[in-house]
């Protein structure tokens, strides 16, 4: 897409890896579970056909940023409970895992840092059908059950972003189930600065924080 054309580009140079980023349905036209489908699609499909994109398929690694981040989790949530594909990885950036959980970052930040609580309220309204779905756990990651067995992952997660708690929980519920995380909250930031990096340093950091993570999984 061409929103993280830059971000995938930045990853795949510093990681030495293939980036494959996946366009979706979107809502409104397209309201849950469509993202959600066409996300585990994506890569079953890589999966599948690894050979035509040069990709090894015992190596691979989903991943995400805000919405972006929700679908990864998702994507793995169900590989594992589908068995296949085996998935090495997840980096979660400030992901969004709690849809209508109230946190104290959303008290905190919810106005005047980019990423507005108004604004997640708009976007939930227009990708749920209804409230019920926000006990799903393929809507609200945070609402499963059972996160054993699923890929290590790197949570990166931004001071001054509503999303900053509930990327914190996630990560804290991947460790409970044993899961390996790394988790990381950028001092000063606010939600997007990733894909900010040319005018934020940190941006930069996180980005080589990723980067060096995929390195060390894919094992070059």
């Amino acid at each position: 897409m061409n929103t993280h054309d830059s971000l995938c580009r930045s990853l795949s140079y510093l990681a030495e890896c293939i980036v494959i980023s996946v366009d979706y349905r979107l809502a409104p036209e397209h309201k849950f579970p469509k993202a959600v489908e066409d996300a585990y699609a994506a890569v079953e499909w890589v999966a599948q056909n690894g050979e035509e994109v040069n990709v090894n398929t015992e190596q691979i690694a989903v991943g995400g940023d805000s919405a972006g981040g929700n679908l990864a989790t998702v994507a793995a949530l169900i590989a594992k409970e589908k068995g296949t594909p085996a998935l090495a990885y997840q980096l979660l950036i400030y992901p969004s895992t709690g849809a209508g959980m109230a946190t104290e970052s959303q008290r905190e930040n919810g106005k005047g840092y980019f990423l507005t609580t108004d604004m997640m309220t708009w976007f939930a309204d227009k990708y749920f059908n209804s409230f019920d779905e926000l006990q799903n756990p393929y809507a609200v990651p945070l609402k499963a059950e059972d996160l054993s067995g699923l890929p290590p992952a790197l949570v990166i997660t931004a001071e001054f972003d509503p999303l900053r708690d509930e990327g914190k929980m996630y990560a804290e519920e991947l460790k409970k189930a044993g899961v390996d995380v790394t988790y990381t909250c950028y001092d000063g930031m606010i939600h997007g600065f990733v894909s900010m990096d040319a005018f934020i340093s940190k941006g930069k950091d996180a980005i080589a924080q990723a980067a060096n993570a995929l390195r060390d999984v894919f094992q070059y």
